[in-house]
C-alpha cells in the first residue's frame, strides 16, 4: 500500500520577543511592513549599532526641524525691512523697490521657501528681475541683505547669494562741465525763482556735495567763520562723516544766500530739474557737479590726498578709477579765485 506524502513546509512558531516585536511596530500606527522598513534603514545608517542608530535619528530629526523652519521670501523681504526702519528714508525706499520689484518679475518667488533658494536660482531671479549690470549689481545687495537678516532670525543656514558672481560694470567718463556751461548753469541759479536753488547749486560745484546730500543741510552745518562744512554720518550716502573746505568763491557766495531761509526749497530735487533745463541742458549725468569739482580742484590744487579727503572716500582708488577726468577742465585758477 503506497503512502501519500504531502510535502509541508515547517511551521514557524513565533517566539515571545517576536510576539513582541510586532506588536511594537504595531503601535506605531504605520503598516507593520513600512515601520519594519524604516527601522530596517535606521539600522543599516547605524551599521547595525542600536545606539548608532538611534543618534542617526535624533539628528535627522534636528536637522528636519531645522529645515522646517523658514519662511517665505515675501515675509523675509518684510522682516529685512523691519530691520532697516532706522535707516534714511530713500535708502527703505530703494530697497522697497528692489524687493518689489524681485516679487513682481518672478511671480513664484514671493511664496519660495527662503531655505530652499539656491545660488543658481538667485543668479536667475536677478536677471530675470534687472536689465543693466548696475541695477543687477544693486539688485544683488538688497538680495544678500535679505538673506542675511532671514539667517540671524533662524529662517536659512546660509546666505546663497554670496555664491553669486557681482554683475561687472562698466564705469562710464561722466564730464566736467566747461566754463562757458558753469557760467550758464550759475547765471540760471541766480535768476530762478528768485535764487531759492543758489546755495545749493554752489555747495554741488564747489565743495563736490551730493544732491541728496544737500538735501539733508542746513546753515548750521555751516561754518563761515571757520571756513568748513560738516557732512554728518546720518547725512552723507556712504554714513562716513566728512568735513569739507569752504574756498573763496563759494564763501562770497553763500554770503550772499544765508538769510534767504533753507538751503533746499521744498521739491528739492523738482526744482533742481527744472533748472538745469531752463539752463539748457537736456542731457544731465549723474553726479556730473561732483566730478566738475573732482576735475578742478586736482587740477588747481594738485593733491589726490587732500581731493580724497574732500570727497570722503577710503582711499584715492576710486578718485584716478571714475572720478578724475580732466577733459573739458579750463581755467581752474580762475574757477578757484
Amino acid at each position: 500500500m503506497k503512502t501519500n506524502r504531502i510535502s509541508q513546509e515547517p511551521k514557524y512558531h513565533a517566539s515571545k520577543e517576536d510576539i513582541a516585536a510586532i506588536e511594537i511596530l504595531k503601535s506605531t500606527g504605520v503598516p507593520v511592513i513600512e515601520a519594519a522598513m524604516v527601522a530596517k534603514l535606521a539600522l543599516k545608517a547605524g551599521r547595525g549599532r542600536e545606539r548608532r542608530a538611534i543618534k542617526c535619528i535624533e539628528l535627522g530629526e534636528k536637522e528636519l526641524k531645522k529645515q522646517e523652519r523658514t519662511v517665505s521670501f515675501a515675509k523675509a523681504v518684510e522682516a529685512a525691512l523691519a530691520a532697516r526702519k532706522h535707516r534714511r528714508p530713500r535708502t527703505q525706499t530703494d530697497f522697497r523697490y528692489v524687493s518689489r520689484r524681485f516679487m513682481k518679475r518672478c511671480p513664484s518667488l514671493s511664496t519660495k521657501r527662503l531655505r530652499f533658494i539656491s545660488p543658481q536660482e538667485c543668479t536667475t531671479y536677478i536677471k530675470q528681475a534687472f536689465d543693466t549690470p548696475r541695477q543687477r549689481q544693486k539688485a544683488r545687495l538688497v538680495l544678500s541683505a535679505i538673506f542675511s537678516t532671514a539667517q540671524k532670525q533662524g529662517w536659512c543656514t546660509e546666505n546663497p547669494v554670496e555664491k553669486v558672481d557681482a554683475p561687472h560694470v562698466v564705469e562710464k567718463r561722466v564730464d566736467v562741465l566747461t566754463p562757458k556751461q558753469l557760467e550758464q548753469l550759475q547765471e540760471t541759479a541766480k535768476l530762478y525763482s528768485n535764487g531759492i536753488c543758489r546755495a545749493a547749486v554752489g555747495l554741488m560745484l564747489y565743495a563736490g556735495i551730493r544732491p541728496h546730500e544737500v538735501a539733508r543741510l542746513s546753515w548750521e552745518h555751516i561754518d563761515l567763520e571757520g571756513g568748513s562744512i560738516s557732512i554728518l554720518p546720518q547725512h552723507s550716502k556712504t554714513g562716513g562723516a566728512r568735513l569739507v573746505t569752504i574756498h573763496p568763491p563759494l564763501r562770497r557766495l553763500l554770503y550772499t544766500c544765508k538769510n534767504t531761509g533753507r538751503i533746499c526749497p521744498p521739491q528739492w530735487q523738482k526744482h533742481w530739474r527744472l533748472l538745469r533745463q531752463q539752463a539748457g541742458f537736456t542731457t544731465w549725468q549723474q553726479d556730473c557737479l561732483r566730478h566738475t569739482f573732482a576735475g578742478y580742484h586736482l587740477k588747481h590744487f594738485r593733491s589726490y590726498k587732500e581731493l580724497q579727503y574732500e570727497m570722503g572716500h577710503r582711499d584715492s582708488a576710486l578718485l584716478r578709477t571714475r572720478y578724475i577726468n580732466m577733459r573739458g577742465v579750463q581755467n581752474a585758477d580762475l574757477f578757484w579765485a
